[in-house]
């Protein structure tokens, strides 16, 4: 791991409003370098200075506006989970589905695993998320936080990623669009409380400091954590960022608790593992139709590309270039992303590892933008069920893809990107090699 030290990238506003934070030391999550972290003003930000990690972003939001928005999200979420999202109608019949019809209309289908995913990422993770974050900020103003608040904060932290209400409006979207050529269609409260909420949401991570939250979680200078200056054994936290000398196999940040590691175990075998097992299953989730229209009892199985060649065909070009990119594209991208980054890393490549790292950021940021076709088909087999008159039934081919998604988020996830820089440096002792290919790049 490297204990050397660069200025990082600073980028900050003038005037100064208020006091600045203070300096900090951090390790990269993206490459490894530990640095220091100057003052920063609100609306400054820090990068790294080797690779295009942002390390800090300080907050033009006081905290009391946060909790506003985190209060505000919440209710949102619940006035959604307890109204109706859709209306559709045809042939006199009338249909009516809210946010949990879906997940109940796949366990009818013989899909509750794939019901209990739905379930998860729209409504459990979300809750949790909403909840525990806006009880860590009320908590948060008192004199003295009480230490549970930090593990409370970790496990808002680790949801983030799996809270899709962003990914679900799409999925909203795409439903609605496809219905209206076999159904009359209504909106209802739900619908409204949805694209609310995923404003609120938007604004509330771009408002939070993280950082900032954490600083009044744990005000005090803590013995067990280095100094600006330290290096040797230094690791940095995952889950807060807090950098510390760990003491043991089995060692635990001092903050938040979460287990320290100089990077994360096996993460090359995991990986490749739960590539190798996404790839396999991308075949049959491509093969088989994500759904099946019957309609006056003749079926048409659809698969993903077919759903596509339909988009296109009613000239509904932006939808089908959506769907597209959220169900082929991205996850082509994922697992092509990925076994380039593993395949370099195990042979010590040293070029373009800016490149690379600025790929991993990607990957793991598009990954659960393909749960678009899941919560689309999810609704569309709770709404259009006129028994002989026309029904969509989700297909098998749905359950093997949303099986993918989570593999390759899994993927992302355990992938230590610090690997890569790591074995350039293993190539290059000195460094100067991986510098001078750094340089070039530049």
């Amino acid at each position: 791991m490297s204990t050397s030290f660069r200025a990082p990238t600073v980028s900050a506003p003038a005037p100064r409003r208020v006091p600045s934070t203070r300096p900090q030391l951090r390790e990269c999550p993206g490459c490894g370098l530990l640095q220091q972290v100057p003052e920063l003003d609100p609306g400054g930000s820090a990068h790294c200075a080797r690779c295009p990690t942002v390390l800090r972003r300080v907050s033009t939001h006081q905290l009391q506006h946060v909790v506003a928005l985190a209060m505000a999200a919440l209710i949102l979420l619940i006035v959604m989970c307890s109204s109706p999202l859709m209306s559709v109608e045809t042939a006199g019949i009338r249909r009516v589905a809210d946010l949990f019809s879906g997940p109940e209309e796949l366990v009818l289908q013989n899909m509750a695993p794939l019901a209990v995913v739905v379930l998860f990422v729209t409504v459990v993770a979300p809750l949790v998320r909403l909840a525990a974050t806006l009880y860590v900020l009320i908590r948060a103003h008192e004199q003295h936080p009480p230490r549970h608040l930090r593990r409370i904060f970790a496990l808002a932290e680790r949801l983030r990623p799996w809270s899709m209400v962003e990914v679900f409006v799409l999925g909203v979207f795409v439903a609605y669009v496809k219905l209206g050529d076999l159904v009359t269609i209504g909106l209802r409260i739900g619908v409204y409380a949805l694209l609310a909420l995923t404003i609120v949401l938007v604004w509330l991570d771009s408002a939070l400091d993280r950082e900032a939250v954490w600083e009044r979680l744990d005000p005090e200078d803590r013995p067990d954590a280095l100094p600006c200056g330290g290096s040797t054994g230094a690791v940095g936290c995952e889950t807060c960022g807090l950098v510390s000398a760990p003491q043991g196999a089995d060692a635990r940040c001092p903050r938040c608790g979460s287990a320290l590691h100089a990077r994360r175990p096996n993460s090359i075998q995991r990986t490749w593992a739960l590539i190798i097992a996404a790839a396999i299953l991308y075949i049959p989730a491509n093969y088989y139709p994500v759904l099946s229209i019957v309609q006056l009892g003749a079926g048409q199985p659809s698969t993903i590309l077919g759903g596509v060649e339909e988009l296109v065909k009613a000239r509904q070009y932006p939808l089908a270039a959506l769907v597209f990119f959220a169900s082929i594209a991205v996850p082509m991208l994922k697992l092509i992303g990925l076994s380039i980054m593993l395949i370099a890393t195990q042979a010590g490549r040293a070029g373009w590892l800016r490149d690379r790292t600025r790929l991993y950021h990607i990957v793991r940021f598009i990954g659960r933008w393909s749960m678009i076709d899941i919560f689309m088909e999810s609704l569309l087999g709770a709404l259009v069920a006129f028994g002989a008159v026309i029904t969509i039934q989700p297909g098998m081919g749905a359950l093997a893809f949303c099986a993918v998604v989570i593999l390759t988020m899994f993927a992302a996830e355990t992938f230590d990107p610090r690997l890569m820089w790591d074995a350039a440096a293993e190539r290059e002792p000195t460094g100067l090699g991986v510098d001078r290919k750094l340089a070039e790049e530049a």
